[in-house]
């Protein structure tokens, strides 16, 4: 019998994406699965039912989709939606292990196999698998998208019979995955942009997108860990930061700030005083705000405007981009499962450093070592 694949509706609030998508589907229903997709499962991302079931897909109940041999999903499941999946099956898909090591506790009480997209290791075998990368870049076009509206000028350099228009300055803090597609973007619309990294390493990159590179007086240290995430600062270089900070942000028009280090609270890059330096109407886009919020003055889940300048705390910018989201989104669970299931269904490989790396939970315990020591 084939192995079954289950994709459901996401219910959380705000939340547009869907696990899969048909042209993924297609895919898996001719490696051999059957794909149980739930009614209207699709419909936030603009995936219709009759896309579905054209590829061979077949449509089911959200009790059958969560019931199925291998779940993949969008955002962790709840307490009400764990004891729906299968005893002893597997799950692919964001966990937040780090964020909130309880839900791994539950899943592996159900028996679960459980991959999280979170862990996958950023190696270049497992590029095609990095779902954080891929909704970063989304997440950090958008995010200019978002200022550039907002802000009360132009983003570029114009000319006109009344006189010429300076371009806005851009200040973009962190340069991971985000940050440059931010730097990017705002570049594309003709806007001058910096940027701001702890790491050194990265500056060739962002002066190779055409910005200039904020570098702070800084005592050096080794600021990258081995996932090639930035690591906190100690805390007196921290506040050192800050404050070096706030003449650059305070001539900026727009800030994007996007550091974030994965299973910690966002890192204050923004005080109150660099709101305070910055003209009115100038536009924060505080990307991290999921976690706190790099700003001292963000509100998660709100715009609020402070000194004059408004301050966008939304929590899920890939969500307004749903279709190509999902698209992406559904690629990197595609090359998991295409590693990690054979003909018969779900293949655990314990030599693969990518399936080490990212399980979470296996054998009715919780295997990972990070999200281990968060929960004793």
């Amino acid at each position: 019998m084939p192995y079954t694949i289950g994709v459901v509706k996401e219910t959380m609030a705000g939340e547009r994406l869907v696990a899969l998508i048909p042209e993924v589907v297609a895919r898996l229903t001719k490696a051999g699965a059957t794909v149980l997709v739930e009614r209207g499962a699709g419909a936030e991302a603009f995936y219709a039912d009759d896309a579905y079931t054209a590829v061979g897909a077949t449509l089911a109940s959200r009790e059958e989709a969560f019931g199925a041999d291998i779940l993949v999903k969008v955002r962790p499941p709840s307490s009400d939606e764990i004891p729906m999946m299968k005893q002893g099956g597997a799950y692919i898909g964001f966990l937040s292990p780090l964020d909130e090591p309880a839900i791994s506790k539950t899943v592996a009480a159900r028996g679960t196999t459980a991959l999280s997209m979170e862990l996958v290791p950023r190696i270049s075998r497992a590029q095609k698998m990095d779902a954080l990368s891929a909704l970063s870049s989304i997440a950090g076009y958008r995010a200019v998208l978002l200022a550039s509206t907002l802000l009360p000028k132009f983003f570029p350099l114009l000319t006109t019979a009344a006189g010429t228009v300076r371009p806005s300055n851009v200040l973009v803090l962190g340069a991971g995955v985000a940050g440059l597609q931010a730097i990017a973007t705002a570049r594309r619309l003709g806007a001058k942009v910096s940027a701001y990294d702890i790491r050194e390493a990265v500056k060739e990159e962002v002066q190779s997108l055409g910005a200039a590179f904020v570098e702070l007086e800084l005592e050096g240290q080794d600021s990258s860990d081995s996932g090639g995430y930035a690591k906190a600062l100690a805390d007196e270089k921290a506040k050192q930061q800050v404050g070096l900070l706030v003449p650059f942000i305070g001539k900026s028009d727009v800030v994007i700030s996007t550091a974030l280090i994965p299973g910690r609270k966002a890192p204050l890059l923004i005080s109150e005083e660099a709101v305070q330096a910055m003209a009115e109407g100038s536009i924060i886009v505080d990307m991290a705000a999921a976690n706190g919020g790099n700003c001292a003055l963000t509100v998660p889940g709100e715009t609020v405007v402070r000194h004059g300048v408004t301050i966008v705390g939304t929590k899920d910018l890939t969500s307004d981009m749903s279709v190509h989201a999902s698209q992406l989104y559904a690629r990197t669970l595609l090359a998991m499962l295409q590693d990690f299931t054979d003909e018969n269904g779900f293949k655990p490989n314990e030599e693969d450093e990518v399936f080490t790396g990212s399980c979470v939970t296996r054998g009715g315990e919780v295997v990972h070592p990070r999200v281990k020591s968060l929960l004793s």
